[in-house]
């Protein structure tokens, strides 16, 4: 009764939240997937290290489950997306959004944790075991428009805090940096601030000129990498201060992903505003913000089917002349530590892209940056 009442409450906010904004008579689904790229779990082998050292990484579903992309995991998304289509013929297609760079763990080690190195995360995956063929997966998705990659970040790291943390000795930090890890889920929970997963976040001036390099410097490898440019960013955590999307501009990007809510960062405490956006918003600089309304992170809910809910969602969003923008991260279809997981949920996303296309046989799949330039030309 209580997870129906939350249910029933969240249901009403989506239809409240999907008035005001960009409206259109077609029947649009993107699907955004965060965190491609970007190192979290180790190995199997160090999940269970860290449960014997105590840690509580079995409560988070990104410290159990999520792990560097490999071949299989590339593999089985495309075949699942292959086999449906819209009214255009178009398979269905996943934004895959990229963190570009990890941390070079050697360098930075080698400089008493005094100085920030990365490498570009092709070189992450020459050193990750059966992930040999991810590069050419990634291109023969993008032919053959399964996939479209768009920027997330150079890493998903808040490298001053990171850094802060290590030299300090903090034993969360240290244990997980000897097993080449950024990030540790301790004994706070998951929660972005604590793991210093917020990268884009600016609590100092020293903050914000970092995280301006940072920008250019990813968009740039972003370039180098896809052999193209992206147009649109999703910031770590849902979390920017404003003030950064000149720096968006400035490096090419005309949209920004998001949830409905902006954490803007702030001095107090350590904890950020919230600034409401709604879809098609325009901000100052002229950039188009693309929001999420769709939820359909299977992994957080092993024991529920959830793919009623995500189609409530996008019944909703499609009655207010929505398009309907999913979020599903890359921890849900990521096996390699526990292949159940990838398994499981690659069977319910076809099952909620076959409901998608036999309830609405005009549905059209799009990625962020085709939606973007749709909303920019009406």
């Amino acid at each position: 009764m209580f997870f129906n009442l939350i249910n029933y409450r969240q249901l009403i906010k989506n239809q409240v939240y999907n008035i005001p904004g960009w409206r259109t008579n077609r029947k649009i689904v993107v699907i955004e997937s965060d965190d491609w790229g970007m190192l979290r779990m180790a190995s199997k082998r160090a999940y269970e290290k860290f449960l014997k050292l105590g840690y509580p990484v079995d409560r988070s579903v990104y410290s159990r489950f999520d792990a560097l992309e490999q071949n299989d995991d590339l593999t089985l998304l495309m075949d699942v997306l292959s086999s449906v289509k819209d009214k255009h013929g178009n398979p269905a297609k996943f934004t895959i959004n990229n963190i570009v760079a990890n941390p070079d763990f050697q360098k930075i080690r080698s400089h008493n944790f005094e100085s920030y190195f990365f490498e570009p995360y092709t070189e992450t995956l020459k050193k990750n075991q059966n992930s040999d063929q991810v590069m050419e997966l990634y291109r023969q998705g993008l032919n053959e428009g399964l996939f479209q990659i768009q920027f997330h970040g150079r890493e998903h790291v808040h490298v001053n805090n990171w850094l802060n943390k290590l030299r300090s000795g903090d034993r969360v930090f240290l244990d997980a940096f000897e097993e080449g890890m950024f990030t540790l889920n301790n004994e706070k929970g998951c929660s972005c601030r604590f793991e210093c997963l917020d990268a884009m976040a600016t609590y100092s001036g020293s903050d914000f000129s970092f995280i301006q390099n940072a920008i250019k410097e990813g968009t740039e490898l972003f370039k180098q990498i896809w052999e193209f440019s992206s147009s649109s960013i999703i910031a770590p955590c849902y979390t920017w201060p404003s003030k950064l999307e000149n720096d968006f501009k400035l490096c090419g990007i005309k949209y920004v992903q998001g949830s409905r809510a902006q954490r803007e960062p702030t001095l107090i405490n350590m904890r950020p505003s919230i600034k409401r956006h709604f879809m098609g918003q325009k901000s100052k600089e002229g950039l188009i913000y693309l929001i999420r309304n769709v939820n359909f992170e299977q992994a957080e809910n092993a024991n529920i089917d959830i793919v009623p809910s995500a189609l409530k969602e996008i019944e909703s969003a499609f009655f207010w002349r929505k398009p309907a923008i999913i979020s599903s991260h890359r921890v849900n279809y990521i096996g390699s530590i526990v292949p159940e997981n990838r398994n499981r949920n690659l069977v319910y996303l076809k099952k909620l892209l076959n409901r998608i296309v036999e309830k609405h046989p005009t549905v059209e799949f799009m990625s962020s940056d085709q939606l973007g330039d749709l909303i920019a030309k009406s």
